[in-house]
This record gives C-alpha cells, structure tokens and sequence, in this order.
C-alpha cells in the first residue's frame, strides 16, 4: 500500500490528538470552510474507515469506489468535500476523483433521499411497462405543477419517507421485468398501480419487503455495506443483510435441464491456440 499523503497524515494526527471529547468534526485547514458547508461531516469513524478501505488493496487508488460509496454513507451524495477527503486520503488530484465520482451513474451529485427509487426504463422492461411505471411515479410524486424528474427528490433529503426518482438502465433482472429498486434491492414483475403503493408506503415510512434478497434498508446503509461494512455478528448479517435473490423464473432453464438430464458438452482440456501471424 502506497504511503498516505502529507494531508492524510495531518487529518490523521488531528484526529488523535483532539480526544475523546471532541473528535466529531475534522476540518482540513487547507480547505477554506466556507467554500463547500460538507467540508466538516467526515468525522474521527469516516477516518478510521476509509484507513480500513485503504488497507485492502496493494495499490491505496484502489480503494476510490468504496470509498466514494462511504462517502454518500454519511452525505447522502457525494459532494465536493467529500471528493476532497477521498483525493487527500488516497493521495490523489481532486480532478482524477472527479472524474470517476462523474463518471458511474451510483455517485450522486446531489443528496438524495432516505429511499433511492430507480426504474429499469431499458429496452425489454421499457416495452413491458417500464417507461408508464417511471411516468406514473413521476407525476404521483410531483407537485402538482410538474412531474418528479431524473434525480430529483421530493421531501427532505435523508428524512424519513424521502424519496429519490431516477430512470435506470438495465437492472439485470429482465426475466422478471419490469422492475423496480430500492435502495437496489429488487421489486419484481410491477405495474404502474403497484409502483405507486411502493412509493407510497415508503413515504408513509414503512419498509416494504422486497421481492427478493435482503431486507430493506435505507440508501445510506445500502452505501456503508456497498463500501463493505456490514453486521460483525453471523446471526444478524443473515437477519440484515443475506437473503437468496434468485427467482423461480431465473432458474426456470437451469431445472428444466436438470430435469430432463440435458448438459453441455465438456470443453477439452488440450484445445490447440490459433496461430498469430507475424508481422
């Protein structure tokens, strides 16, 4: 693992020697704090998790995905700040953070709500009523004046029965279009009707079971476990988090070859390597 930068090493020894008393903020002096109101959320925990994140890979530039993730764990999105304490942690430039921050569809710029609600708006989910589930919930969720858009949230951000709306590309679940994700955990097999008693218990403050998979939780812990933090104890991992995710459809062919005793031939072990031509 590559040696922290100097900034790292400064947020570190600062964290250490604040004590028990105060460790909650941490304020990089070299970040004016006015410049960005996020700059003073990533407290003494963040820290000591990101160090943990670094810690897995030989190379530290390998931990930016999860750490973004942990980053909207405790933002709700991923803001300039927090683009700046991963590029201080990791040793890197603010605009190679940024380019991957913008880059994957999962780091959001804005904050979003306690539910991130995404609808596979792909070709087959689409054909199948994708595109009338994503048009339903925009206007059920909007403000009478317009429709709820991409990315937009209604409610307060991080607030009980907020609700984040985006339009996905394909969710892997095409076999049981269409489909819906919360918090990317799935809702199979829906319709506009259905949708809408989703996100209406969802700002209702309920936690509806998913189809299938874990149970639901809110975005920000869906990000602390996408950044690979989960229950130490067995008992409630299994309860929290594990869950089986396949559906009766998606096994469907795997059963009916095993039924019928039908396998696929065996590739050889000595398969012969096609000649290259010289140049």
């Amino acid at each position: 693992m590559s040696e922290p930068s100097e900034d790292a090493a400064t947020i570190e020894s600062e964290v250490e020697s604040a004590g028990d008393e105060s460790v909650d903020m941490i304020t990089d002096t070299a970040v004016d704090p006015a410049a960005d109101a996020g700059a003073d959320v990533f407290g003494a925990d963040t820290v000591v998790r990101a160090r943990e994140i670094i810690a897995r890979y030989p190379q530290s530039r390998s931990a930016l995905l999860p750490m973004l993730h942990l980053v909207q764990s405790v933002q709700g999105h991923v803001s300039q700040a927090g683009m700046e304490f991963c590029a201080r942690l990791l040793d890197l430039s603010n605009a190679e953070v940024s380019a991957v921050a913008t880059f994957y569809t999962m780091y959001k710029r804005r904050p979003c709500g306690e539910h991130l609600v995404s609808v596979c708006t792909n070709t087959l989910c689409a054909v199948l009523g994708g595109d009338a589930i994503y048009a339903r919930l925009g206007e059920h969720l909007g403000d009478g004046r317009r429709a709820l858009g991409h990315n937009e949230t209604v409610g307060e951000p991080g607030e009980t029965g907020s609700i984040t709306l985006e339009h996905a590309e394909c969710l892997a679940a095409c076999d049981l279009g269409p489909v819906i994700q919360v918090n990317y955990e799935y809702f199979d097999n829906q319709t506009p009707e259905s949708a809408v008693a989703l996100v209406d218990a969802l700002r209702a403050g309920e936690r509806p079971a998913p189809t299938r998979g874990a149970p639901l939780r809110d975005f920000r812990t869906a990000e602390l476990e996408l950044a690979g933090f989960f229950p130490a104890d067995e008992e409630t991992f299994q309860a929290t988090v594990d869950g089986p995710s396949a559906a009766v459809e998606t096994l469907r062919g795997a059963r009916l070859a095993a039924d019928n005793q039908w396998t696929a031939p065996t590739m050889p072990n000595d398969v012969a390597m096609p000649e290259v031509p010289a140049r």
